[in-house]
């Protein structure tokens, strides 16, 4: 048999480089969507390099990733329309099969809090918890608002937050027991009664305050006292007293388009990003005055804070970069290509287990 040395040697390079070019997923990662393309970008938070892409499904919006930093959660929105969450194995970079989230259409904000995830489901005006160690939608609570977009909620899972774009409200959710009994005379079967000292079941109450018209993104300070939220229609700021549930502050900060709002880690400042507008809005939390207007792009969605490094990451959809910000000298100091129109992004922090 004789070869061809050539093509052997081809091979041989073609390999090695490819292997070159197949990175691992580091332990801390950037997580980037791309609505133009359909795809999360994992990017080194060191390097800023794309390490990897995964597919996911039409119309992507928001992502988070496991408390494990092993697997990422992608919203597919669809304006209200379709009913899956993409499923992204971090480590092995791949897709896995979508979460059919059935009637619960629209699913878009989401949030990952004791090994379950948490996600708005805009077209079914609820909020539900999808647990993966079941593979099941275990929870499912409604709103009675309309367009329930973003949530927080709690590390202790009592609290919950949204914001109601379209009802120009925030929901306020707070677990409390309930206190229910038979009636006299109905007492329950023998054997079905629950012994005398089990815990009460709870249940769940629900202040809806009105803030601004087009409330969409917002924040809960690091301290847990206050909640955030940019009026995209009105250009304001509403901020809500969390103890008291209601409203504390209306500012007229000028951020008509404002599409996200976040606190840096310190609780000092808040950013709010706007859609029609290139300028990051910088506003003090404690004076509640501007503090500062940077010039990133042509507009903004996505806000992510390095919890690490005094940095911020904007996504630029029209500019199809995501912004690097630096929080001391609030200067751009890098783009980063994650494809075109880039929105949703998320930390991923991978467990040594």
């Amino acid at each position: 048999m004789r070869f061809n040395v050539a093509a052997v040697l081809l091979i041989i390079i073609t390999a090695g480089t490819l292997g070159a070019i197949a990175q691992p997923t580091p332990p801390q990662s950037l997580l980037a969507l791309s609505k133009r393309n359909h795809t999360l970008a994992i990017v080194d938070p060191a390097t800023l390099q794309v390490v990897a892409k995964a597919p996911v499904g039409p119309d992507p919006h928001e992502v988070i990733a496991s408390s494990d930093g092993r697997t990422a959660y992608v919203s597919i929105y669809g304006g209200g329309r379709y009913h899956a969450l993409s499923v992204i194995d971090l480590v092995a970079q791949k897709a896995l099969p979508d979460i059919d989230t059935g009637a619960l259409n629209g699913p878009h904000g989401l949030t990952f809090v004791g090994g379950k995830l948490y996600f708005t489901a805009e077209g079914a005006k609820v909020i539900a918890r999808f647990d993966p160690a079941t593979a099941r939608i275990d929870w499912v609570m409604g709103t009675g608002q309309n367009r329930t977009h973003m949530i927080y909620v709690t590390p202790d899972e009592k609290q919950i937050y949204t914001t109601n774009v379209a009802s120009a409200t925030v929901s306020l959710f707070g677990q409390v027991p309930s206190f229910m009994r038979p009636p006299p005379g109905m007492q329950p079967p023998p054997g079905m009664a629950p012994p005398p000292d089990s815990p009460p079941r709870m249940d769940w109450n629900q202040t809806i305050i009105p803030v601004g018209k087009g409330d969409e993104g917002f924040d809960v300070s690091p301290d847990g006292r206050e909640l955030w939220t940019a009026d995209a229609q009105d250009g304001t700021i509403s901020i809500i007293d969390l103890a008291n549930r209601k409203i504390s502050a209306t500012l007229a900060a000028g951020i008509q388009s404002a599409n996200r709002l976040k606190f840096t880690p310190d609780g000092k400042l808040v950013l709010i990003s706007m859609l029609r507008n290139g300028d990051l809005v910088a506003y003090d939390a404690a004076s509640r005055k501007e503090y500062k207007r940077v010039k990133i792009g042509h507009g903004a969605a996505g806000i992510l804070m390095d919890p690490t490094v005094p940095r911020a990451f904007v996504a630029c959809s029209p500019d199809n970069y995501v912004a690097v910000i630096d929080l001391k000298t609030f200067e751009v100091t890098s783009h980063i290509d994650v494809g075109g129109e880039p929105d949703g992004l998320a930390w991923a922090v991978r467990s040594q287990q």
